[in-house]
């Protein structure tokens, strides 16, 4: 079980086929294989020992899919940067594994600067974009030209392959560490779930440093199909390529959907090519795939439920249950079964399963659970219990095994496709003079399906404006992960032992909703 096996496996029996399509790049298997060899033979001589990590700050590209490649052909780990990320946060995540390497494009140049005054071991710092390498960076094309290439270092099992970084309930990011066999594991039952659609073009939309975008092109690799690349969502662009490239397949998170739904050019565009339309990051899509299926009634729909410490899969949602009649059972709203490979319990408070029909937390187990996170023992502890993942999300199993996600037990926020701790938010909000204390919860919001909202308490004779508070956090985190709305009360509710009542907070927002999540 290692990642570049399916490189290897396209090298050797179809050099010749297209792998990658991104603007006017088009890259055969026997061209890629040749580009990845020479990054990992780059990457070795400028300090990429075996295990060492090498991240990436960019948006999708042709290049991007090589980097993932080229690491672990060179024996590599990958830290794929999340492209949202305060300067603070991105600094965190190097510092945190010792991130000796780091490759970044035009869009992030302007956060070098701030990059390297703060991080304790400045990187060695790659330039993968497209314009002339600015003055201090290596780059990347000229890499290619200048090293000669390495043979694959066969690194795989339980060789580390990933450190994805992820919100922490502490207020801190956490590593979680995928192996190859990690990685292999949780990939592997899509293609038995959903076998390739052959001679198809997958286009990448979601963002290739969120575990469900890696995932997805691993899967692609696996199959020996072609990855089409768009840097990052435009609604109008999206519909350009399905059409002019033929795209068979796609990976979206409701919101986009819905984008390209509402777009103007989506009536006049032949998206007849498109098979295939996998949505995440929501437990329910609402009357999205009604509306879906009416204006694209040959699709097949499908839904995934997962997370970075199963790398990502634990359930899908297969297109069986897409249809006008699963739709109306009920089955459309579920979040599938769980894959080849993969247990799922649902368990009581003690850890003990609980019968059909009655919620409790989601607990997985398999070999696509993570090994644990980068230097935090404890909060690993927490995490895996006995061999299994604890994962936080409060649902029911019915008697056939589809899940039914109804609650969020951790303190995490999805809004966009995003995930986002509470705590990460509370503890910027704590750090401003006039802050006595703060909650912070997920609310109901129709294009993003949560919002962040804030419940703020003064100091005594403190003043202080929701606007100034929220740019406050932004000076901080990630804009995304900043309060949407903000609320001022004289206090908070407590339990008796003094820890806030979140629940109750929420109540109001969630009133007439089915589910305590969107």
């Amino acid at each position: 079980m290692y990642l570049t096996q399916c490189l290897q496996r396209g090298l050797q029996q179809t050099p010749d086929k297209l792998v990658t399509l991104c603007g006017p790049r088009r890259h055969t298997y026997r061209q890629f294989g040749e580009r990845v060899a020479r990054l990992a033979g780059a990457l070795r001589v400028m300090g990429m020992g075996a295990g060492e990590r090498v991240g990436i700050l960019a948006l999708n590209s042709d290049r991007y899919l090589e980097t993932l490649m080229g690491v672990w052909w060179g024996g590599g780990v990958l830290n794929p940067v999340n492209t949202r990320w305060s300067v603070n946060e991105i600094v965190y995540a190097l510092d945190d594994c010792d991130t000796r390497i780091l490759l970044v494009d035009d869009a992030f140049m302007d956060l070098l600067p701030a990059i390297r005054a703060q991080a304790k071991r400045a990187p060695v710092l790659i330039y993968c974009g497209d314009g002339p390498t600015p003055a201090g960076l290596f780059g990347y094309e000229q890499l290619l030209a200048d090293f000669a290439p390495v043979e694959d270092a066969g690194r795989g099992g339980e060789d580390l392959a990933c450190i994805m970084y992820t919100g922490g309930t502490t207020g801190f990011p956490k590593g979680v560490m995928q192996s190859h066999r990690n990685l292999w594991s949780a990939c592997m039952p899509r293609t038995l779930d959903m076998p390739p659609i052959r001679g198809g073009v997958l286009l990448h939309v979601a963002p290739l440093f969120h575990v469900a975008g890696l995932a997805r092109a691993l899967v692609q690799f696996f199959a020996g199909e072609c990855h089409a690349v768009v840097p990052a969502f435009e609604a109008g662009e999206v519909l350009r390529l399905i059409e002019s490239e033929g795209i068979t397949e796609t990976l979206l998170v409701p919101t986009m959907i819905t984008a390209l739904l509402a777009h103007p050019d989506f009536a006049r565009r032949d998206l007849r090519s498109l098979k295939r339309l996998t949505y995440g990051a929501s437990p329910s899509a609402g009357t999205m795939v009604e509306q879906v299926l009416q204006a694209m009634p040959w699709l097949e729909l499908s839904h995934s439920y997962g997370l970075t410490e199963a790398c990502p899969t634990v359930s899908s949602n297969l297109p069986a249950n897409h249809t006008e009649a699963a739709r109306k059972s009920g089955l459309s709203r579920s979040v599938g079964r769980s894959g080849y490979g993969v247990l799922v319990k649902i368990v009581d408070e003690h850890g003990q399963e609980v019968p059909c029909g009655t919620v409790g937390e989601i607990t997985v187990r398999g070999p696509n659970v993570m090994q644990g996170y980068w230097n935090k023992p404890e909060e690993t502890a927490k995490a895996v219990r006995n061999g299994w993942l604890y994962t936080g999300d409060g649902a029911y199993m019915d008697e056939q095994g589809y899940l039914f996600i109804v609650d969020r037990l951790k303190d995490m926020i999805v809004s966009g496709g995003e995930n986002i701790y509470s705590a990460e938010v509370e503890n910027v909000l704590a750090r401003h003079p006039a802050v006595l204390l703060s909650a912070v919860i997920g609310v109901p919001h129709a294009q993003w399906g949560e919002a962040v909202h804030a419940v703020v308490v003064l100091k005594p004779g403190s003043s202080v404006s929701a606007e100034h508070l929220r740019a406050h956090c932004r000076e901080h985190i990630a804009g995304y992960k900043c309060p949407k709305t903000l609320e001022f009360r004289a206090e908070l509710p407590l339990s008796a032992a003094g820890k806030v009542l979140k629940r109750e907070l929420r109540e109001p927002f969630w009133a007439g909703h089915t589910r305590a999540v969107n």
